[in-house]
């Protein structure tokens, strides 16, 4: 299977190290903020790129959307159960992402399926339980393929689609997306690649500190 590169009109690096006459920045990041941004009508506020509203199903038949990741960090994929090319080793990636965030109420994953009319609810629950993916921790997601789709384009800013002439039919990007509480997208990571899921782990300690300044 072919992947598509991940692609980002603006990439904007955030940091509240001063302000100018127009753009104050309220709170300290740590990390980046990726995507457009914009000032609020009153040229003091930066307002942010940010996941839109959603709904799709989790492998255990629950209706999961924007407000099961309310107060939540989490981190976003994309993938298809029979792919055998890169999605074992993300999914494989993604149970080390797992372990080290089990502890942490607040952090949870969103693995979306680009095939969901194959993927049904009980495809994805056996695939959950090949990865060991626990209840109400790591979430794989089916649902309406446009949805999905516009989704991932829009909101995540990677590519997913399907594809008659790749080998097994599905594009997708092989990216993990660190979403902060505040729906910002804020760490972009090569799922199939060891060094960048542990940076991946060591940003999520750092997200969760910037919670606390």
């Amino acid at each position: 299977m072919k992947t598509l590169f991940f692609y980002l009109p603006v990439v904007l690096l955030l940091y509240s190290c001063g302000s100018n006459e127009k753009q104050h920045v309220h709170e300290q990041l740590l990390l980046p903020v990726y995507g457009e941004k914009n000032l609020a009508k009153n040229e003091s506020d930066t307002v942010y790129h940010t996941i839109a509203d959603f709904v799709f199903v989790n492998q255990f038949g629950d209706s999961i959307s924007q407000k099961t990741t309310e107060g939540k960090i989490y981190i976003a994929d994309f993938f298809f159960a029979t792919c055998q090319s890169i999605c074992p080793v993300m999914s494989t990636q993604l149970t080390r992402v797992q372990d080290s965030c089990e502890k942490f109420s607040d952090v949870i994953l969103l693995s979306h399926t680009v095939n969901p009319m194959h993927d049904t609810v009980e495809v994805l629950a056996e695939y959950g339980k090949k990865y060991g993916a626990l209840k109400n921790k790591w979430h794989l997601l089916t649902g309406e393929k446009k949805k999905i789709y516009d989704l991932a384009k829009n909101s995540y800013l990677v590519n997913a689609l399907q594809d008659d002439g790749s080998e097994e039919g599905f594009l997708h990007s092989e990216t993990f997306l660190l979403i902060d509480k505040q729906r910002r997208l804020r760490g972009i990571y090569d799922g199939t690649d060891s060094l960048q899921v542990n940076k991946l782990i060591k940003d999520i300690s750092i997200l969760k500190t910037e919670d606390k300044k």
